[in-house]
């Protein structure tokens, strides 16, 4: 039997040369004890701005900000990298929690030699990203949070506020390993989910987004839910935008206003129709106007 052409091998491929071309280059930086961190930045730095752009779980960096590099290197040194455990970032640490993750991150730009930056991050992203502002307050200027569920707490699970009901059946949509799963997880991630996808792509997919690190991407996952609670999540106090999708399924609209009331006035919500936890793939113009109208005020 002939095997089924491989959508993601064509995919990495084709943002390579996206990147590359948008005038990005792939940077691995070795951290300490064991820990290494990939970065795409400019090959052609400036004294603009910088703007780090933290993605979610499942693909690569390159797969989720694809449609922002162009919108914005214009106006910013761009940073996008590879959180632990996805991509080429990897660490023999044991941590598993989203305050490693901002650890790495900020170690990955002291490396690079950024003290100061704008953040913008997308659901599992948006924690970390959330993180970093609380543990470096004096580096993280303006915070971005899309579709990040971080006032989630574990008991909301039971209540009936998510589609899922125990921690186990999350692990097993938001890390499908199988096509079954992974169209439950099309299905919750975009209003307008493709329909008609052959089982041989969807199962291409799952080897090559989801089955690499699972065990490690798994742990992941259950530092973000076990006992979280809002009462634990400090304050923080940067200018931050709140975006989110209105039929958002991975992380309902509650949570935006849970958390726009968590930070009070020093948050903005901003809510897009016609989308879904994807806000920032369903809606690229408009989610790139604005986050360029918080950042730069245009």
């Amino acid at each position: 039997m002939a095997s089924c052409f491989s959508l993601t091998a064509s995919g990495n491929r084709y943002y390579h040369v996206y990147f590359r071309i948008a005038g990005m280059k792939s940077k691995l930086v070795e951290l300490e004890d064991g820990t290494r961190m990939h970065c795409w930045v400019l090959k052609k730095p400036s004294n603009k701005p910088v703007l780090i752009l933290i993605h979610g779980l499942g693909a690569s960096a390159m797969w989720q900000w694809g449609s922002q590099i162009r919108a914005f290197r214009g106006h910013f040194n761009l940073y996008i990298p590879d959180l632990i455990f996805f991509g080429k970032s990897y660490t023999t640490r044991p941590e598993r929690t989203e305050l490693f993750q901002a650890d790495c991150v900020m170690k990955l730009m002291e490396n690079l030699g950024v003290t100061k930056f704008h953040v913008v991050g997308v659901s599992y992203g948006g924690f970390v990203a959330y993180r970093l502002a609380q543990l470096y307050p004096d580096a993280v200027q303006k915070l971005t949070l899309v579709a990040a569920g971080v006032c989630l707490e574990e008991k909301d699970m039971e209540e009936g506020l998510l589609k899922v009901s125990d921690l186990a059946t999350a692990r097993s949509i938001l890390l499908p390993q199988t096509t079954a799963n992974l169209k439950t997880l099309m299905k919750l991630s975009f209003v307008k989910a493709p329909k008609m996808v052959p089982s041989c792509l969807l199962q291409d997919i799952i080897i090559n987004m989801f089955a690499d690190r699972r065990e490690e991407r798994v742990e992941l996952v259950n530092h973000v839910i076990a006992g979280r609670k809002v009462s634990d999540l400090p304050v923080i106090h940067q200018k931050t935008l709140i975006i989110w999708g209105e039929h958002d399924q991975i992380f309902p609209l509650e949570l935006g206003n849970r958390l726009k009331r968590h930070l009070g006035d020093g948050a903005e919500l901003v809510l897009f129709k016609d989308a879904g936890h994807a806000v920032h793939l369903e809606k690229s113009n408009a989610f790139n106007k604005q986050l360029k109208k918080f950042l730069l005020g245009f």
